[in-house]
């Protein structure tokens, strides 16, 4: 009977034992009958076959001989591994210090602007770095003899591809993907033949963002830049509206700031200004909606894009832009 197979199992372990077993003549057999495919299992896979009633006094004497069996092995292992008792562990000693990273100002920034986005039901998008001319100028409503061209003197690639000048580029990509209505921003890394200077590099990073629905206006712009702004600084931050030209908009604006680092009085970073151009924005030209298959007269938008280098500045009161793109751990491991 399989009741006295059970009970026989412990017989024919103590019938194994010899004198002068060493550690792995004791692993062997501990897995001779207490492996995967030890003799223990074997009668395990047979309590399948008996009826109900059987199966569960069986069953029962079967947990106690593997227990048995479980920790007779376990104290041969402690005689071949000793615990030593008198071995302590000093709570008093300095701990091992650990150095790990963290994250880099402008992704945190850039983390929170997208949670803050994501409150107000943007969603995130991506865009290619390396961006054809279609998308980085001509669907933006600047062709090839515009001279907005010329203020975005960048860098072209042999087959004649260009490093996107702004993440503008993604604005009519989103349109082609998602159509209408649309809420998206386009965090990101671009590229201009800048001189670099306490505010300006070569490679900086912007966020693009966009609204299409019907019977947008400014007022929908105004309102989301406040929450933006609000919610990045912490505090209310005191803006102008200034008119700007941006062929991809129409009307357009500079929005600024007043200068959180010298609080208007004017520094290197503001260029004495005391404000501090941050973000150019607008009403979608219709061209832009037309390059992105959407009909003007039915629906309208606003776009923005916002430098994220800079804002990172005016959060932590950074006054050269070079300091964040320097490798300096000893700046960097302040944020």
């Amino acid at each position: 009977m399989l009741k006295d197979d059970f009970k026989n199992l412990l017989k024919q372990v103590q019938a194994d034992i010899k004198s002068n077993m060493t550690k792995d003549d004791w692993l062997a057999l501990e897995k001779k009958y207490l492996g995967r495919k030890g003799e223990l299992n074997k009668l395990m896979d047979s309590l399948k076959t008996l009826a109900v009633e059987e199966k569960r006094e069986v069953g029962k004497l079967a947990n106690a001989v593997k227990l048995e069996l479980e920790n007779f092995f376990h104290k041969q292992k402690s005689i071949f591994n000793p615990v030593d008792e008198n071995k302590t562990f000093d709570l008093t000693l300095p701990g091992e210090k650990y150095n790990i990273g963290h994250l880099h100002p402008i992704t945190q920034i850039q983390e929170e602007l997208e949670e803050i986005f994501a409150s107000m039901g943007f969603i995130v998008e991506d865009g290619p770095e390396v961006e054809s001319e279609y998308y980085n100028f001509d669907a933006l409503n600047i062709p090839a003899h515009h001279p907005a061209r010329d203020m975005q003197d960048t860098f072209f690639t042999a087959e004649g591809n260009v490093l996107r000048t702004h993440t503008s580029s993604v604005q009519v990509r989103a349109m082609e993907k998602y159509g209408t209505p649309l809420r998206c921003i386009v965090p990101g890394k671009v590229f201009r033949n800048e001189a670099t200077d306490a505010s300006h590099d070569h490679t900086f990073y912007q966020l693009e963002g966009l609204m299409i629905d019907k019977n947008i206006s400014i007022t929908n712009l105004i309102a989301v830049m406040k929450e933006l702004l609000r919610g990045i600084f912490k505090q209310e931050v005191t803006v102008r509206l200034r008119p700007g030209f941006f062929p991809f908009v129409e009307p357009g604006f500079e929005l600024d700031i007043k200068c959180l680092i010298c609080r208007g009085n004017g520094c290197s970073v503001c260029k004495q200004s005391g404000w501090l151009e941050l973000l150019p924005c607008g009403l979608i030209h219709p061209n832009v909606l037309r390059a992105g298959g959407i009909d003007p007269a039915e629906w309208s938008g606003f776009a923005f894009g916002l430098g994220l280098t800079r804002l990172v500045m005016m959060r932590y009161g950074i006054e050269d832009i070079r300091l964040l793109f320097g490798n300096d751990l000893r700046f960097l491991k302040q944020f």
